[in-house]
């Protein structure tokens, strides 16, 4: 668990403009979630690991908020069980932006703290998130995820070191990005509010965070973790779908995750041989949609691929990087996502023009060796025996049948010379012997 000294902020004073015409009368934290306000849901979420003191900035129709919570030592009315965290309170009498009112907490926290916006279903482990922030030793640590609507949140660049180098808002241009968008969970400095020289409107990510990437002290943490905000009618319709599931509980990452491995030629795109171009990357059809029935059927969507090119020196890194980032851009542009990208850089052989000798090697990364996909599986908690390997190759079968992983052959070619059959083909049956 994370320190149990730790506060959490929760910008609890948002009017909820898109959901107006559902909910007009409360407070958008109140919004009801499979019959519990949404702040009650968050509260619970903290409790569970540990945080016990929680500061609500409230604003809008706040005092349905007090009422309902009041300093967190009573009992919900929903469930009968008590909040069990002690909470405060800070009140906007006019409206201060989404840190405005960080200013009134000067002195009320004096180390670092959780800062979430008031209309966020999540679980996500803190102690993980906690202790990424820490050994970062930024001012600031974002949460930042993938998801299936980047076109309309603001994406975060990072660095090799998980410093934030761009932040680009929907309204700015992008080209091909990651899809890695800020969440709306923060961990901050308590410095950062000795910043505030008075109570003045003020918004969080342009005034407070974005000014912190020029100094080098503002880091991203990645998750695969669920985090959604409630802020129109058809996404509080996905999240409680999604809770009833189980799907919002179950991608906490301290639980063991399932995933779908996918190589990359000839599954996600179309097959070109060594792909050295960007322009001939191409996404095959369909492959959006399946990414997003994964992702329904609560498995993680991991692309490993070896990618030789950069040993035999035809690609480089950033050239690569940016063909990963044109995947992505398609992908998110038809609502879907992969959840991370392994990559195998190496090669056994000598002998290519322009070669990299710092790749030129017999690792355990290069399929049909299964070192992705065990990093992958260390990386987030990945039960492999409950894991699919999808491929085109027999490389790739072998490599999911060393790692434990269930394979599934995607090809209209295959050899009966293979050593390694598939569990599941795309093909006639009949190309196979039985098991």
């Amino acid at each position: 668990m994370p320190n149990p000294n730790i506060t959490a902020v929760i910008m609890a004073g948002g009017r909820g403009t898109r959901l107006a015409s559902m909910y007009s009368d409360i407070p958008k934290p109140m919004v009801p979630v499979c019959g519990k306000p949404i702040l009650e849901h968050q509260i619970e979420c903290l409790r569970r690991q540990g945080i016990r003191r929680v500061i609500l900035s409230v604003g809008h129709l706040s005092q349905i908020i007090e009422d309902y919570f009041e300093d967190g030592g009573k009992r919900s009315p929903v469930t009968g069980e008590p909040f069990g965290v002690c909470i405060e309170y800070v009140r906007e009498h006019e409206p201060l932006g989404t840190a405005g009112a960080l200013y009134y907490m000067k002195n009320m926290i004096r180390e670092d703290f959780i800062l979430l916006n008031g209309d966020l279903i999540f679980d996500i482990d803190l102690s993980r998130f906690y202790h990424f922030h820490k050994t970062a030793g930024t001012s600031a640590t974002i949460f930042v995820h993938p998801n299936d609507h980047p076109f309309d949140s603001g994406i975060v660049v990072t660095d090799e070191k998980n410093l934030v180098v761009r932040w680009l808002h929907k309204e700015e241009e992008r080209g091909w990005c990651q899809n890695r968008v800020n969440a709306g969970l923060h961990f901050l400095s308590q410095k950062i509010l000795e910043s505030f020289p008075a109570p003045e409107k003020r918004d969080l990510d342009r005034d407070i965070l974005r000014p912190l990437i020029a100094g080098e002290q503002l880091s991203a943490y990645y998750a695969t973790e669920y985090v959604k905000d409630v802020g129109t009618p058809d996404r509080l319709g996905e999240v409680e779908a999604d809770m009833i599931s189980g799907k919002v509980a179950g991608k906490n990452l301290s639980l063991s995750q399932k995933a779908v491995f996918l190589d990359r030629d000839g599954v996600v795109n179309r097959y070109k041989g060594f792909l050295r171009d960007i322009e001939d990357f191409q996404l095959l059809e369909g492959v959006s949609e399946a990414v997003k029935a994964i992702h329904r059927a609560g498995y993680l969507a991991i692309v490993v691929t070896n990618q030789p090119v950069i040993a035999r020196g035809e690609v480089t890194w950033e050239e690569l990087n940016e063909i990963h980032c044109k995947m992505e851009t398609l992908l998110g542009a038809e609502g879907a996502y992969v959840d991370d990208i392994y990559i195998c850089p190496h090669h056994p052989d000598s002998g290519f023009a322009g070669e990299r000798k710092e790749y030129k090697m017999d690792c355990a990364c290069r399929k049909p060796k299964p070192g992705m996909l065990l990093k992958a599986a260390e990386d987030y908690n990945i039960d492999l025996l409950n894991s699919w390997m999808v491929g085109d190759s027999e490389s790739d079968m072998q490599a999911g049948l060393a790692a434990g992983c269930q394979t599934a052959l995607i090809s209209a070619v295959a050899s009966t010379r293979w050593r390694t059959y598939p569990d599941l083909t795309s093909f006639a049956d009949t190309i196979w012997p039985k098991k």
